[in-house]
């Protein structure tokens, strides 16, 4: 009953080649100036200034987290908590003593959005939140209503009630699609959670998924944890490149980019170093998920996990990756014979290519070959200028605007968390914010520029629609914060009962450096790449209008989810669209480069390459021509972001593509990929 809530990065990407635009004769890192303004849009500002603090604010009202009342304090989650599961069981009483019918899943609908409410929030803040007292409450949320939404999945009064509408033909086929798949998705939750079972097994059910989410949880916190030596272990040259703390260096990353071999392979030796508390919460993990699969019916955890993704099964995906590897392996040979080259030359004494090295001498390569130096380029991608940049992407494509604002007293949990919001100049108004584009009405709803249902949030409006949704942007480094890109859905959208839609909420959490006083963030192309990629689901959240919060934005299969995302990425790398924003945060001047993936760069989930397979035959088949274009922008909205999860995928591809996409299709996108048409990329666009 409860999505998959998180959808993350690619976490370091490697940083793709930059070469140099046609007309400025040699390859080089060479700058033209021109005659542009240095002063930034608001939403630009906001972001190339280190935040000053919060004004002081001893009399006004302190607002909860998200706006949320009761979450002003760590005790607030088990009043939300406890709240939510009064209001799940007056929900179940009334599914249950209802007749069959669409409000049959409007009621389930609701009774996940009750639910989800807390858990979502929860699921951000007991990973994100610096206070521990924030974080336990929020952890004891969650396993709270982890353990009662397992219950409900094997609740058979309630399975019997979905059952009833599902089992008539008449009632079945007087739902419109979007209704008809959400209520077999709901259906589809109860079977994989074997309602199908005598007592006893369901009993054994619930108490394994309870079991893998608490080692869900474990393993995922234990990931997020640096490792540290005694300080004699390390040669003392080196103890620079980490943070050191009384007698022991502490290592919290893998440092793949530094050109000291010695610092590359102790971080990786040491960031790595096998953790027997994780190892036997993974294999333990593994175990039940098996135990869970097979009790349930399915012949292994893989065959669970993928039904109804656009894979469908362990098969597909394994012809996926045998063919697309079958495609790769002389290049794979190539790019590993050049970089065991690159070591050789640089490192005659010790060439061997060790498994810390390939992120380090792949950079070097590309340095090489095109002339070029990631530090130039950096002045040239300040985080507000690369902000200007989506804004003016979303407002030219889609018809969006961001602006930005300070949070109220006490909603955020960090105080250099930037919100998005809505003009002063719209106030009080009425606009359109709901259009269902399968088969839904047309409703409005009332909001003011700073308060929407009782909370006070981040904002993203519509030239024509209005309000859309809010996210706040949690993009800076802190201690205890997980070294990971990600997109978190706080609050789902929705079809309310009384006509208004429930507006989604989100968060994009990056680990950017900090402003300082006279400098901004200024991000490297990978840095600049990872934030259009999540900014890229933040829209999926946005844009999609389902009726139902169950399948809204990123709550779709995995190998859909991240096309957003990937997508956005080929809006980065092209330089017509970077044209529009590169501007260096002193001078002013303008630059026209585009750079391109030369190779690919691995991801550990097919849904990735799968997504991006899809991602890249959007990009060639309605952008690549123009990026800006409304039209495609359009389209691309109506038949592939405003459906989330309540449309089948590969329905939702072909209607974009207009053809239905085979493995070799995918697998042909790809490879095409490493082989870009240069000379696209270097036209000079003046």
């Amino acid at each position: 009953m409860l999505c998959a809530r998180r959808v993350g990065g690619l976490g370091t990407r490697a940083a793709a080649a930059w070469p140099e635009r046609a007309g400025l004769g040699r390859l080089g890192a060479r700058i033209r100036a021109r005659g542009v303004s240095t002063s930034w849009s608001p939403v630009g500002a906001a972001f190339n200034v280190k935040p000053q603090g919060r004004r002081l604010d001893l009399f006004g009202e302190r607002r909860g987290l998200f706006g949320v009342p009761e979450l002003s304090a760590p005790e607030g989650f088990q009043i939300a908590q406890e709240n939510a599961l009064r209001k799940a069981d007056s929900l179940v009483a009334r599914v249950c003593s209802l007749p069959p019918g669409p409000r049959t899943v409007l009621l389930f609908d609701e009774l996940s959005d009750s639910l989800c409410r807390v858990a979502d929030l929860a699921d951000f803040v007991k990973i994100a939140h610096p206070e521990p007292a924030f974080r336990e409450a929020a952890e004891e949320a969650c396993r709270s209503i982890g353990t009662a939404v397992e219950k409900l999945n094997t609740n058979v009064e309630l399975y019997q009630s979905l059952q009833k509408l599902l089992a008539d033909p008449k009632l079945v086929d007087s739902l419109d699609p979007e209704t008809r798949r959400v209520a077999e998705l709901f259906m589809f939750d109860f079977e994989i959670s074997g309602i199908h079972l005598d007592k006893e097994k369901r009993r054994r059910a619930v108490d394994l998924n309870v079991r893998i989410l608490d080692l869900s949880s474990t393993f995922i916190m234990g990931t997020h944890f640096p490792n540290k030596i005694e300080k004699h272990l390390l040669p003392e040259h080196i103890h620079q490149n980490f943070v050191v703390t009384g007698n022991h260096v502490v290592v919290d990353g893998l440092h793949a980019e530094a050109p000291d071999d010695l610092v590359r392979e102790a971080a990786y030796k040491i960031f790595l170093y096998p953790n027997a508390g994780q190892l036997h919460c993974l294999e333990e993990l593994l175990s039940n998920r098996d135990l869970l699969a097979k009790l349930v019916g399915y012949s292994s955890y893989a065959h669970r996990a993928l039904q109804g993704t656009i894979a469908k099964n362990p098969e597909t995906v394994m012809q996926f990756l045998e063919k697309l590897s079958d495609k790769l392996s002389e290049r794979t040979l190539k790019d590993f014979e050049m970089i065991q080259g690159m070591k050789m030359k640089l490192n005659p004494q010790n060439s061997e290519l060790m498994p810390w090295d390939p992120p380090y001498y792949s950079g070097v390569i590309r340095a090489e070959r095109y002339n070029i130096e990631p530090s130039l380029y950096c002045p040239f991608f300040s985080l507000g200028a690369c902000m200007e940049g989506l804004n003016i992407l979303f407002t030219r494509l889609l018809g969006i605007t961001l602006f930005a604002e300070q949070p109220a007293r006490g909603e955020v949990w960090c105080e250099d968390v930037r919100k998005l919001v809505t003009p002063p100049d719209l106030g009080h108004c009425t606009k359109t914010v709901f259009s269902n584009i399968s088969c839904g009405p047309r409703l409005t709803e009332t909001y003011s520029a700073s308060h929407e249902s009782g909370l006070d949030r981040t904002a993203v409006v519509h030239e024509s629609e209005g309000l859309l949704g809010y996210i706040y942007c949690d993009f800076f480094q802190r201690a205890d914060k997980p070294h990971q890109d990600c997109h978190f859905t706080i609050r789902g959208g929705r079809l309310k009962e009384d006509g208004d839609y429930q507006l989604p909420v989100v968060v994009l959490m990056l680990n950017l450096p900090h402003p300082s006083r006279n400098l901004p963030t200024l991000l490297t192309p990978g840095m600049m790449e990872n934030l259009f990629h999540e900014m890229g689901h933040a829209m999926h959240s946005m844009l999609g209008r389902t009726r139902y919060q169950h399948v809204t934005g990123t709550r779709c299969p995995t190998d859909f989810a991240e096309v957003p995302s990937i997508l956005m990425e080929y809006f980065a790398n092209d330089y017509r669209v970077v044209n529009q924003f590169a501007r260096h945060y002193q001078t002013g001047q303008a630059w026209q480069l585009r750079f391109s993936h030369l190779v690919g760069y691995g991801a550990k989930y097919y849904s990735y390459l799968m997504s991006r397979a899809v991602a890249s035959m959007v990009w060639k088949e309605c952008f690549q021509r123009d990026p800006f274009n409304r039209a495609a922008g359009e389209r691309y909205r109506r038949e592939m972001l405003a459906h989330g999860g309540g449309k089948e995928p590969m329905l939702m591809v072909q209607g974009m593509l207009q053809k239905r996409p085979s493995i070799d299709d995918f697998v042909s996108a790809l490879v095409s990929d490493l082989d870009p048409d240069f000379e696209t990329f270097l036209m000079d666009s003046e």
